[in-house]
């Protein structure tokens, strides 16, 4: 599969997401070129202050040792914040394809630095979802983003 494919996965987390009453950010982890993983932003849906798409993803994934992360990518429709960059360098994750950067940018400059091997899509279906979420509901952007 492409990262466009892969991409298209990530956004229908999203879009699953926003169903849900919740911020529409998505993500997968992909090994061996197939789908390991899959989450979307549950903070609204479950009441939790860390629930963002890549940690739902990461949980989602199931347990494995630090390894086991070494030949994986995971793909999320927007920028990482800090906590989700965290845990991606926690485990090792080498790469990590992002649908846009442009409604919220996390750490990447930091990210790479630390060897994180960063391709950004600019995906226009990425930022609409973003731009129009951020336009409705300023209040919860603002929360998701510790704002």
């Amino acid at each position: 599969m492409s990262n466009k494919l892969f991409m298209d996965e990530a956004i229908i987390e999203a879009k699953k997401g926003l169903s849900e009453g919740g911020i529409p950010i998505g993500a997968i982890i992909v090994k061996d070129g197939r789908i390991v993983g899959r989450g979307h932003n549950k903070r609204i849906q479950k009441d939790s202050t860390i629930l963002h798409a890549e940690m739902d993803c990461l949980e989602m994934t199931g347990r494995h040792p630090g390894s086991w992360y070494k030949d994986t990518t995971l793909y999320s429709t927007l920028s990482p914040c800090s906590m989700c960059t965290g845990a991606i360098l926690l485990f090792g994750i080498p790469r990590l394809i992002i649908g846009e950067n442009k409604t919220f940018k996390g750490p990447e400059k930091y990210s790479k630095s630390q060897g994180l091997k960063i391709t950004n899509l600019n995906n226009q279906e990425c930022k609409k979802l973003m731009k129009i979420f951020i336009k409705d509901k300023p209040e919860l952007w603002n929360e998701d983003i510790g704002k």
